[in-house]
């Protein structure tokens, strides 16, 4: 289910994405970015974080994207600021708005998010396999204790969020519709790009 006609101020940034319950911290230097939190702190502190489809100013943006709210913030000397966002809710592009500001912004619908979400065990088992099988691959250090604490929204969203895919794998993660269909992706790309590795070498970075 999804609420309608809310306005958002955007960030779109390649490669970077946000889940309801988690955080993104950002380093906040051009102009019309740092207006745009200076407007949100004198609103109601909340930016969209969205991804472009492709890399030129103005580019479409992707249709799913995070609210997020702004937490910590650290605003430097000669403008610029360090914040902590804080996901609250994804939502969906209705349409771009004509706006005077220097950003962009849009009007979306809200998702509602469904609350404690859990996966079967089979399918937290078959994850949390594959997941150490590609880190081993890629030479991540995992601290597994902590990891099979976690609940199992916080451990898939939380994995998505970070995972070193590509723009349009990260994007696909985030539009998933629950958990274990996130999960079930999560396990498919891991294991693409670990034989991608295998194969030819080459290491996949965050876009």
């Amino acid at each position: 289910m999804a609420s309608a006609g809310t306005r958002v101020s955007i960030f779109p940034l390649p490669g970077a994405v946000l889940y309801p319950g988690l955080q993104l911290p950002l380093h906040i230097f051009e102009p019309r970015y740092r207006a745009m939190v200076s407007d949100a702190l004198a609103r109601d502190r909340r930016i969209g974080m969205i991804q472009p489809q492709r890399s030129y100013e103005g580019a479409p943006l992707y249709e799913i994207g995070c609210l997020g709210r702004i937490g910590e913030v650290e605003a430097l000397d000669d403008g610029r600021f360090n914040i902590i966002l804080e996901g609250e809710a994804r939502f969906r592009i209705l349409r771009e708005l004509d706006v005077s500001t220097p950003f962009r912004q849009v009007e979306a619908e809200l998702f509602e998010e469904l609350e404690e979400e859990q996966l079967a065990p089979v399918e937290r088992a078959g994850f949390e396999r594959e997941a150490r099988r590609f880190a081993d691959a890629q030479g991540y250090r995992v601290d597994w204790d902590s990891v099979a604490r976690l609940d199992d929204v916080s451990l898939i969203n939380g994995v998505s969020q970070v995972v070193p895919f590509d723009a349009a794998s990260k994007q696909a993660l985030l539009e998933a519709p629950d958990v274990s269909a996130r999960c079930e992706l999560l396990v498919q790309l891991m294991q693409f790009f670990g034989r991608r590795d295998d194969d030819d070498d080459d290491r996949v970075t965050l876009q």
